[in-house]
């Protein structure tokens, strides 16, 4: 039983880790809290769905999503930052700006559905499952998991390995000292709110697919969930995010398996305060943030 409920929380988990990767990605790099994460990951959702519903294959729809939340992401922040980029206080204004961007986002998928739950048709994904001694699984678990690492580590080795990873950890640094040194700004902000975007609308075509259920509000719970990842996992830390998803996922489906469903979320939220009473700057943050690494 415990296995079981370890794998699952695996799975889960994973894809907490996947939503909150693109949260801190944008906190670690420019300060601000982007609380339209949620309103982006809903739209790879519901971009993934009428995909489907139009007769696309459903990698194809898995790639449209990709592409589609992205370039939300970026029209997020083409319209919620960049016009008070420069301002004083572009934290607190950041966040009132993204609240709105938010809200409008899930206005239109509220129109668009007509505040009705959408569900893919039943042949989306075949319904296969597998034992391995006393754990089951299931053919979705297995392409959930490969999926998520798969792009966890395609977004490390962009990180960390490419050109365009060190203007992201220069500009998360200090972004006029990145300018003075030839970095373009505007690319940057351009590729990390893409990216962003695009790891959220993933997130949300697998939790649609997870529990075939899509609708306008489907971002807020999880928004929540990665507010607790970022913070237990360290504050601008990637693989902070990453570690700290896996664990609130393994925690999560413990807890619902062995304690009272009441006592659920009391129990993740009093793991983060005892983990913040040890370590206030999270599991592998410091006092400064930035994407990946610590400044001292």
């Amino acid at each position: 039983m415990i296995a079981q409920q370890l794998v699952n929380g695996l799975v889960t988990g994973s894809v907490y880790s996947l939503f909150a990767l693109g949260f801190t990605l944008i906190f670690g790099t420019f300060k601000i809290l982007n609380l339209a994460h949620a309103g982006v990951f809903m739209s790879g959702a519901f971009i993934g769905y009428f995909a489907v519903l139009n007769g696309l294959p459903l990698w194809l729809a898995l790639v449209l999503a990709m592409i589609g939340a992205g370039l939300v992401s970026y029209i997020v922040e083409l319209t919620a930052f960049a016009t008070i980029r420069g301002s004083g206080q572009i934290e607190f204004t950041a966040l009132i700006s993204s609240i709105g961007a938010n809200l409008c986002l899930m206005s239109v998928a509220q129109r668009l559905s007509n505040t009705k739950v959408l569900r893919f048709p039943f042949e989306t994904f075949p319904v296969a499952f597998y034992e391995l001694g006393p754990v089951r699984f299931s053919f979705l678990q297995i392409i959930i998991l490969l999926v998520v690492v798969v792009l966890l580590a395609m977004m490390m080795l962009y990180l960390y390995k490419t050109t365009f990873g060190r203007q992201i950890r220069a500009v998360s640094g200090n972004e006029r000292v990145a300018s003075l040194l030839g970095v373009n700004p505007a690319l940057v902000y351009f590729q990390t709110f893409f990216i962003s975007g695009a790891l959220a609308g993933v997130a949300g075509i697998l939790i649609g697919l997870s529990f075939n259920s899509i609708h306008f509000y489907m971002g807020e719970p999880y928004l929540l969930k990665a507010f607790v990842v970022v913070v237990l996992g360290g504050l601008g830390s990637v693989h902070g995010a990453v570690v700290a998803g896996m664990l609130l996922g393994i925690f999560q489906n413990l807890a619902v398996a062995y304690l009272p469903s009441a006592l659920t979320d009391t129990i993740i939220y009093g793991l983060l305060f005892v983990v913040l009473l040890v370590k206030p700057s999270g599991l592998f943050g410091s006092e400064g943030v930035q994407v990946g690494v610590a400044r001292r």
